[in-house]
């Protein structure tokens, strides 16, 4: 674990880049000594100030590389120099940025980069029940939150800011907590210096709240935050009456999940999309490997269930397989796309199709040309029905032993390649896809495309 760098604010921070290069925020000086300065000033905000300020920012703004066009400015104070810590004199100023754009409040030394921290972290106090140490107080500053809803909106992240506060700066990044309407938090990994127009990351609060890290957000409670399964639960229209609930994590996509067990003894898992909507939603018997799996239902007593589902399922089709195992592929909606290991050995993919629809069940050699391939079962699986279709063009000397799909043909037909056990050059077999059926075999020596081993 890195070493974590304390802000001046008093939040200990460590994310992404942050765990490798923390600095501290740009208020160098410790809170107590700004809040001295500031006191020496008038309230409200003097005209010199004003004057001050737009005399001086615009440029100090230019030079740290804010995206502002200063609209007004005051200048806030100036600490001085501690020559026994090496702290240089230091200037500061609040800058407003024009209608909706985010305000700074800026600090300078003479012959530094001025360093700029956001509204959102100056209003930030040091500690729940303090004062912050140098508000921003332009009344173009009144409402930082808005700018932060028009960034977030550019992400098309889903969220009506209600509170927002600063945690703390990487060398690269900034970090916020927001609360929006609804009891959704994130932690937003802005650039730093803060600029709206680049990409913003949100990273659900529930990611922390079950975390032993040293970020937590504080604006609300998690069992709050948690009650957003509720309107997932709705959305389902599943008749799940929620009974315990539990967030399962985040994808590299911005998709979280969700878990919840019903009153009935069911459970499900819920996709939700970036933007907040459910996308998918899955019954706890089948997405064993998805995310560690349930937890909060007997996950083993529903794959149990559900694998005495596929078996029927598969024996209405005519399959004798008595599924053992089995793991789902994405399917379209109303359909179910399944692995299926069998208890006799055999194996293959079942198409269990919505009503109207023909369901079939295809050994994994068979598979592949619908585009599907078997993973559970055990290597070679479904070559002997591949040697089975090469027999019926009468080529008897190969065992099939590799194969791979090949091409689509002009007239949409599929070509599967196929090696043999005997190190011979092998085949390109034919198939019609719907339904798959073998209608020609060449050999390799005689056509181009195949590319396993042996067959060159």
């Amino acid at each position: 674990m890195p070493p974590f760098d304390k802000c001046p604010n008093g939040h200990v921070f460590s994310l992404g880049d942050a765990q490798a290069n923390h600095r501290r925020l740009p208020v160098k000086v410790p809170a107590h000594a700004l809040r001295a300065v500031v006191a020496t000033l008038p309230a409200p905000i003097g005209a010199a100030q004003r004057k001050q300020g737009m005399a001086e920012a615009p440029a100090l703004v230019t030079a740290a590389g804010l995206p502002c066009q200063v609209s007004d400015a005051r200048f806030i104070g100036k600490s001085q120099e501690d020559k026994k810590k090496g702290v240089p004199a230091q200037s500061y100023y609040e800058v407003a940025c024009g209608t909706g754009g985010m305000g700074y409040v800026v600090q300078a030394a003479a012959g530094a980069t001025p360093t700029a921290f956001t509204c959102v972290e100056a209003n930030t106090p040091p500690e729940p029940g303090k004062p912050a140490a140098a508000p921003c107080l332009l009344p173009g500053n009144a409402d930082p939150k808005a700018a932060l809803a028009q960034a977030l909106a550019k992400e098309k992240i889903q969220c009506v800011p209600e509170a927002a506060r600063g945690i703390g700066q990487s060398k690269t990044s900034t970090y916020m907590e927001i609360a929006c309407q609804g009891n959704v938090g994130y932690v937003l990994v802005a650039s730093a210096p803060y600029d709206g127009s680049k990409k913003i990351e949100a990273q659900n609060c529930l990611n922390f709240d079950a975390s032993d890290g040293n970020i937590k957000c504080t604006l609300g409670s998690a069992a709050a935050r948690l009650a957003v399964v509720d309107s997932y639960v709705k959305a389902a229209n599943n008749g799940c009456v929620a009974k315990e609930r539990r967030f399962v994590g985040t994808t590299t996509d911005g998709a979280n999940f969700f878990e919840v067990s019903c009153q009935d003894g069911k459970g499900y898992m819920f996709k939700v999309g970036a933007g907040g909507a459910l996308t998918q939603t899955y019954e706890c018997g089948k997405p064993q490997g998805l995310l560690g799996g349930c937890q909060l239902t007997d996950a083993r007593q529903a794959a149990t269930e559900q694998a005495g589902l596929y078996t029927r399922l598969a024996k209405a089709t005519g399959s004798n397989c008595a599924v053992s195992k089995y793991a789902i592929f994405p399917a379209p909606a109303g359909d179910d796309i399944v692995e299926l290991v069998c208890e006799d050995g055999s194996g293959g993919v079942g198409f269990f199709r919505g009503a109207g629809k023909k369901s079939e069940v295809l050994d994994c050699g068979h598979a592949l040309v619908a585009g599907f391939r078997c993973g559970l079962n055990k290597p070679g699986s479904g070559n002997d029905a591949l040697t089975a279709d090469l027999r019926k063009f009468d080529q008897k000397s190969c065992v099939v032993s590799s194969s791979r799909l090949a091409a689509k043909t002009t007239k949409g037909n599929l070509l599967l390649e196929v090696g043999c056990a005997d190190g011979l050059k092998g085949y390109m077999i034919e198939y019609t896809p719907n339904p798959v059926t073998a209608v020609s075999a060449t050999g390799c020596a005689f056509t181009g495309g195949c590319k396993l081993p042996g067959n060159t």
